[in-house]
This record gives C-alpha cells, sequence and structure tokens, in this order.
C-alpha cells in the first residue's frame, strides 16, 4: 500500500510516501481502506518532536493522523465477521499504533473505527476523531453536563470550538464564542453560537455580559491569552476547561480564580479514561444521527502532498484539511 510515514522526527519534509506492505489486523483490530484521512495540530506536533512519542511497535516508522473515514475490509481475532465492508470514522489511530490513517489502509482496534449512519458525508466522518471527542469531553462528557446552561467557546471557527458549539447546542445549552474575524464569526454562527463577539473587541466582556453575567463552561483553546475574559464571566459553578497548550506556560492569577471559586482543569485526549472517552463518542454519534454536526470548509490534499498538508494545519488555515489516498 501507499503510506506518508516518517522515520524520524523533524520538519514536514520528513514526511515521505513509500509503498509498504499492507499490514494485516492482529486480535482485536479492523483494517480501514481510507477515503480521507484528516489533519489536526497534535498530528504535526508529534512529528515535529514538539509532543514526541516513541515509535509503536517494531516497524521502524510511524503513519501518521488519527483520524479518517473508510471501510473495514478485514478483522482480526475476536471481531466479529459482521464489521466487514461497515463504514466508520475512526479516531487516535496513530495512538500506540504504527499504522495511522495517512495511508491507504490503516488498522486499528475495533472500537476506535466507529460505524457511521449512512448519510453523513466523507469530509465530515474525516473531521470528527480528535476535533469532536476533545470538544464532548470538555463539555462533560455527556449532554446532560452542559443542557440548560451558558457554555464560552474560545475560538469557535477552529475544528474543536466547531464541534463544541454544535454538540452544547445538540445539548440544549446556550452558546457564547470568541473569534478573531468576519470570516470566523460567519463560520460561528453556521454552527449555531447564539452570540459570536469578537476577542480583540475593547469590550468584549462588556458584550458578553449583556447577554449572561456568568457562563457554566469554558471550552478554552489559549488560556494566558484569554484568562482575563474567562475570569469576568466566571463564578462558583464556571469550570474553565483547556484542551490545548501554548508555547510558554501562563502565570495563573491564583487570587482571582479562588475569588470567583471557579474549578480550571486541563485535558488531553490520549489520557481520557475508557468510560469517559466512550460517553464522548456516543454522545458524538448521536449528535451525528440527529444531523446535528456539519463539516467545515474542507482543503484537500492528495497523500503525495501529505506535508503541504500538515504545513497548512501549523500555519492555522481556516477550516479543516484533510488527505485524500489513492484509489
Amino acid at each position: 500500500m501507499k503510506a506518508a510515514l516518517y522515520r524520524r522526527t523533524g520538519g514536514s519534509d520528513v514526511l515521505k510516501v513509500e509503498e509498504i506492505p499492507t499490514p494485516a489486523p492482529g486480535p482485536g483490530q479492523v483494517r480501514v481502506r481510507v477515503a480521507l484521512s484528516g489533519v489536526n495540530p497534535t498530528d504535526w506536533k508529534a512529528r515535529s518532536g514538539a509532543t514526541a512519542r516513541p515509535f509503536a511497535g517494531s516497524e521502524g516508522f510511524q503513519v501518521p493522523h488519527h483520524d479518517g473515514v473508510g471501510v473495514i475490509d478485514a478483522v482480526g481475532a475476536g471481531v466479529g465477521a459482521e464489521r466487514l465492508g461497515q463504514r466508520v470514522w475512526t479516531y487516535l489511530a496513530a495512538h500506540g499504533n504504527a499504522y495511522g490513517t495517512a495511508a491507504q489502509y490503516s488498522i486499528v482496534p475495533a472500537g476506535r473505527a466507529v460505524p457511521l449512519p449512512r448519510d453523513v458525508p466523507d469530509e465530515l466522518a474525516a473531521s470528527l476523531g480528535v476535533p469532536a471527542l476533545t470538544a464532548a469531553h470538555c463539555l462533560g462528557d455527556e449532554p446532560a453536563a452542559v443542557r440548560g446552561g451558558t457554555v464560552l467557546v474560545a475560538g469557535g471557527a477552529g475544528a474543536v470550538g466547531h464541534f463544541a458549539i454544535e454538540l452544547a447546542k445538540h445539548a440544549g445549552a446556550r452558546v457564547v464564542t470568541t473569534v478573531s474575524s468576519d470570516e470566523k464569526a460567519a463560520l460561528a454562527r453556521s454552527a449555531g453560537a447564539d452570540l459570536v463577539v469578537n476577542y480583540r473587541s475593547p469590550t468584549v466582556a462588556e458584550e458578553v455580559k449583556q447577554f449572561v453575567p456568568v457562563v457554566d463552561r469554558v471550552v478554552e483553546v489559549a488560556l494566558g491569552a484569554n484568562i482575563d475574559l474567562d475570569l469576568a464571566l466566571s463564578g462558583p459553578r464556571t469550570e474553565i476547561v483547556v484542551y490545548a497548550s501554548e508555547p510558554s506556560d501562563p502565570l495563573l492569577p491564583t487570587r482571582r480564580l479562588m475569588t470567583a471559586n471557579a474549578a480550571l482543569r486541563f485535558v488531553l485526549l490520549y489520557g481520557v479514561p475508557g468510560a469517559q472517552l466512550a460517553a464522548c463518542v456516543s454522545w458524538v454519534g448521536d449528535a451525528l444521527a440527529a444531523g446535528a454536526l456539519s463539516a467545515l470548509p474542507a482543503h484537500r490534499f492528495p497523500l503525495a502532498s501529505v506535508a503541504e498538508a500538515q504545513d497548512a494545519v501549523e500555519a492555522n488555515v481556516v477550516g479543516k484539511v484533510l488527505v485524500e489516498p489513492p484509489d
């Protein structure tokens, strides 16, 4: 099969597209013929060495990317034959596994290949994985955690922010989101946000307070930059959930956090306990079935241009970057 891979960390030039043996699924695994592979910031960070992890197994290479959509064409021991031919979306495909989704075929544990409703388009299915599950976990793992409350989503036009808006609305919450441009504001409104504000406005806190004086939950992408706004909208029920790191660790205003009685929590999807992750998968699946989730504008790259695709994600392109393996 053709696969994008790297044998050492570094710039995007370490990515090569090679012909390698098509892997067979082991016990408890399935093989997915990949139609589209979704690219996330975690992919280029792992490849660059910024968040390097040891290569899985003895292959000596890593096929990147966790997210994708495709059809199961082979199953390993212990997996029922009824899964053959299922169209699925994948998550955490490259976690502890050499064969991520940037290839014609990916090998994943059976539970990480989730059956899709028939009418979900490939571009949406390949975009779920890391962003949608991160959003669901930040929101509390299940709809009841935010139902009837108000959520502030920082960066509502990013992939996590986009799904956080849609999942929160699906759960029955009100959503405020911050963006930095008219283009991003349009995307956030399309996702269903009740209030969209430009975080560069000197009156952003006042604009939000006119809508709601205190929020129940913050889904935060840049704690250092946004902590003043978060605290201005926080009270004893507020939970600030941070899912992204910054180049340098912010100084925490401990006294102000104490005064607000706000809770501050940090999330990394790789370490989420299995039961909570399963709840997130269930929530995303229910929202998909209800038609509550939508795709961001897509930027599609052929597998041969995987380096350019990862560079686009690193450059914070607006929309979702997808890689298309050859047939």
